[in-house]
């Protein structure tokens, strides 16, 4: 399973990106909102540090100005995918640019119909937000492995980035369901690593090294 990265922060993209585990970024425009850059500059900077795809969000709301706004991001860097959300309006700026070539994440995914369409009209990825739909009530795990066995009985390319993750037993379970990817915040990228059990293991290592170097 691929590792994104869910921020819009260079410090963050930076420190991960030295891990050697990040495939790619999510972005938007809460997290840009964020960051102390003009929003171009922004984003060329994090296309730079980061080799995979960097999902950028398109606000307008009418096709064919989605489309104009998506054409003008997708110039900006060559790794650069469209984030659209997912309705009347985004699925035909979808099709249009995905038969240009350029990259569609389409995202605010909330059930496998929006997913299916979303392949059908050609998007590059989809964004099922699991921690909202947990938010309320229901087991946001649970669309994830619907999509998946969707795309999987028609055989769509389109790939699957787990979104609105909120604790590492969110990456572990999109993992063991066969997610193509999962975008993560850093506070819980960071958490994925920690074990208390391993540094509890570590620090007594170093305490008997210390015995052994005392000698």
């Amino acid at each position: 399973m691929k590792l994104f990265l869910d921020t819009a922060n260079l410090r963050e993209i930076e420190e991960v990106a030295s891990w050697g585990i990040l495939d790619g970024v999510t972005t938007n425009p809460t997290l840009c909102s964020r960051e102390n850059l003009p929003f171009e500059k922004l984003v060329r900077e994090i296309c730079r540090l980061v080799p995979g795809p960097v999902s950028v969000e398109c606000v307008s709301t009418r096709a064919e100005e989605i489309v104009s706004e998506a054409r003008k991001l997708s110039g900006l860097a060559p790794n650069i995918a469209v984030k659209i959300p997912v309705n009347l309006e985004g699925l035909k700026a979808t099709r249009i640019l995905s038969a240009e070539g350029i990259k569609v994440n389409m995202t605010l995914v909330f059930s496998p119909s929006q997913a299916l369409l979303a392949a059908r009209a050609g998007a590059a990825f989809v964004s099922p937000f699991i921690g909202r739909l947990d938010d309320i009530s229901h087991h946001g795990m649970e669309l994830v492995e619907q999509i998946l066995t969707i795309y999987e009985n028609y055989n769509f390319v389109t790939e699957v980035i787990v979104a609105s993750v909120r604790h590492p037993g969110h990456v572990v379970e999109a993992a063991l369901l066969g997610a193509h990817i999962a975008t993560v915040p850093y506070s819980v990228m960071e958490k994925l690593v920690k074990h208390p059990m391993t540094d509890i293991g570590i620090d007594r290592f170093l305490q008997d090294w210390k015995k052994v170097t005392d000698k």
